[in-house]
C-alpha cells in the first residue's frame, strides 16, 4: 500500500468523568455522554465529525470504561454508526488507551494512521478541521507525529501551549516543527504567549500506529509490555473487546503528551483556526454557547428579570432569577449549583467534598441508565423505596434475587413477562405482583413499546449491591 493511500483510523477516547460540569455530569453519566451543545451527545458529535473526513475508516475505535460501555454502544447505534469498542479495565490516562487502539488498528491495517480525538471537544468550523486533518495526514503518513495547535483568541490559563519551531515543508497553509510544549501558564505568561504566536495544545493527534508503539517501547517499555499483554489476552463480550485486567492494571499511568509527543524530535504542529473548546467548565460552556441580547444562555424552564452574562440550566423545576450578573445556575432533580461564572473551575472542590463524604450525588442522577432501559428514584424513607422502571422493547433484566428486600411491581404501561419464583406470568396495565425476599425473579418486555412499572421495595437494606445474579444477557 502506498503511504498516500494509508487509511486513517479514528480513535475516540471516551473515558473520564467530567466532574467539573457537575451536577449535570456524574461519574456514571459523564459530560461526553451528554447533549451539552445540541441535541446530540458530545461523543455522537465527535463520531459524526470524523466520519465526514476523507480517507477515514468507516468504523472508528472507541475506548471507554466498563461502567459506560452500554451507554457508549447505544449512542453509537443511535446515530447509525459502527465502531470497535474497547473497554479499559481501569483508567491509566491516555497513553495506554491509545496504545491498545494502535494494536487494534495494526490488526486491521499494518500501515494505519491514527487520528486520536477526545470525545468531549467542541469544534465550530468543521471545514477548517477537515483541512487541518488532511495536512496532518500527509505528515503522519511520512513518519512525522502530528499534534494540532488551536490558534488562540485569548490568554487562556486553562490550556497548555505549543511553541512553533521552523516551517515544515515551506508550503501554505503552514505546518511547523514543534519547538517545545509548555505547561498551563499564569495569565501574564499566557498574554506573552499570545503575542508571540504560541498555540493552544488541543490534545488531538495524528501518527502512524506502528511508529507510536515503537516510540512507546523506547521510552515507556513497562507500559508497552503491559498493554501488549493485555491486548494479546483480550476477549470479546457482546459488542465489546475486553482487555486482560491484571496486565492492563499493571501499566504505569501517563498521557500521550508526556509518554510520547514531548519526547520525540520530529513532531510537527498543524495550526487549527476555528472555534474550539474542551468544555472543561461551565464558564467554557457559556463561552461557546449562543447567547441572547443580554449575554445569557437559558436552558429549560427559566424566568429571568434583569439578568446578564449568565448560564442557567433548569432540568426539572422552574428556575426564576432576578438581578444577577455573570452567574452559573444548574438545577437537577437532586442537586443545585450556584456559582460565579469566573469561579466555575472550583466546582472540583465541591466534587472532592462529595467524594470524601461518599455522597451518591457524585456518581448517579435520580434517573439511572442500564443496558435494558432505566430506573428513577421517586420516593424513599426508612425501610422503603419507590422507583419508576422503564424496560426497552425486547429487553430482559437478569434473573436475580435479593437477601434484604421484597418488591411489589405495578405495571403502568406496556406488557410485562415476569418470572416470580416457580411461576411465570404476563401482566398488563394496572396489574401487579409481589416478590418475596429471597425469591428468584426476572422482568422482561416482550412488547414493541416501552414497559413502565412502579417498583415498591421494602426491607432492612435497599442498596443496589443487594443482588445475586443467576443469568444475565449483558454479562454483568
Amino acid at each position: 500500500m502506498k503511504k498516500e493511500d494509508t487509511v486513517i483510523i479514528p480513535v475516540i477516547l471516551a473515558g473520564g468523568s467530567g466532574t467539573r460540569l457537575w451536577p449535570l455530569s456524574r461519574e456514571c453519566h459523564p459530560k461526553q455522554l451528554l447533549p451539552l451543545v445540541n441535541d446530540r451527545t458530545m461523543l455522537q458529535n465527535t463520531l459524526l465529525r470524523v466520519l465526514k473526513l476523507t480517507g477515514v475508516a468507516a468504523a472508528p475505535i472507541v475506548v471507554c470504561t466498563e461502567e459506560h460501555r452500554f451507554l457508549v454502544a447505544e449512542q453509537i447505534r443511535a446515530v447509525g454508526a459502527a465502531a470497535t469498542i474497547i473497554i479499559e479495565p481501569v483508567g491509566r490516562d491516555t497513553a495506554p488507551a491509545v496504545a491498545v487502539a494502535a494494536l487494534e488498528a495494526i490488526r486491521q491495517d499494518e500501515e494505519a494512521v491514527l487520528l486520536v480525538l477526545p470525545a468531549d471537544h467542541v469544534i465550530g468550523n468543521e471545514a477548517n478541521f477537515a483541512e487541518a486533518v488532511a495536512r496532518g495526514a500527509f505528515c503522519a503518513a511520512h513518519g512525522h507525529p502530528v499534534t494540532f495547535g488551536i490558534v488562540p483568541h485569548s490568554p487562556h490559563t486553562g490550556y497548555g501551549y505549543i511553541k512553533k519551531g521552523a516551517l515544515f515543508g515551506g508550503e501554505e497553509p503552514a505546518v511547523f516543527m514543534v519547538d517545545c510544549f509548555v505547561e498551563k501558564p499564569s495569565l501574564e505568561k499566557a498574554s506573552q504567549y499570545l503575542d508571540e504566536g504560541y498555540l493552544w495544545n488541543s490534545g488531538m493527534f495524528l501518527f502512524q500506529a506502528e511508529g507510536f508503539l515503537a516510540t512507546l517501547q523506547e521510552f515507556e517499555p513497562v507500559m508497552a509490555d503491559c498493554v501488549a499483554r493485555a491486548y494479546a489476552a483480550r476477549t470479546h463480550d457482546l459488542d465489546f473487546t475486553r482487555l486482560d485486567s491484571a496486565a492492563f492494571s499493571a501499566s504505569p499511568a501517563n498521557s500521550v503528551d508526556y509518554a510520547v509527543m514531548e519526547r520525540v524530535k520530529d513532531t510537527v504542529v498543524v495550526p487549527l483556526d476555528c472555534p474550539w473548546s474542551d468544555v472543561g467548565s461551565w464558564e467554557a460552556l457559556w463561552e461557546i454557547g449562543e447567547k441572547d441580547g443580554q449575554g445569557n444562555i437559558f436552558i429549560g424552564n427559566v424566568l429571568a428579570e434583569e439578568v446578564t452574562g449568565s448560564y442557567i440550566h433548569a432540568g426539572d423545576s422552574l428556575v426564576a432569577a432576578i438581578g444577577l450578573s455573570n452567574q452559573i445556575i444548574v438545577e437537577t432533580k437532586d442537586a443545585l449549583l450556584v456559582a460565579s461564572r469566573d469561579r466555575t473551575q472550583e466546582v472540583k472542590t465541591i466534587v472532592k467534598r462529595l467524594k470524601m463524604e461518599k455522597r451518591n450525588e457524585i456518581r448517579l442522577h435520580k434517573k439511572v441508565f442500564r443496558p435494558w432501559g432505566s430506573y428513577e428514584g421517586v420516593d424513599c424513607g426508612e425501610r422503603f423505596q419507590v422507583k419508576r422502571i422503564m424496560v426497552n422493547p425486547g429487553a430482559t433484566l437478569s434473573l436475580q434475587r435479593h437477601f434484604h428486600r421484597a418488591e411489589h411491581w405495578v405495571v403502568v404501561k406496556g406488557t410485562a413477562h415476569i418470572t416470580n419464583g416457580e411461576q411465570t406470568i404476563i401482566l398488563t396495565e394496572n396489574q401487579s405482583t409481589y416478590i418475596p425476599l429471597g425469591t428468584k425473579h426476572r422482568l422482561e418486555n416482550p412488547g414493541t413499546i416501552p414497559l413502565e412499572i412502579i417498583e415498591i421495595q421494602t426491607g432492612s437494606y435497599l442498596g443496589e449491591d443487594d443482588i445475586e445474579r443467576f443469568e444475565d444477557v449483558y454479562g454483568r
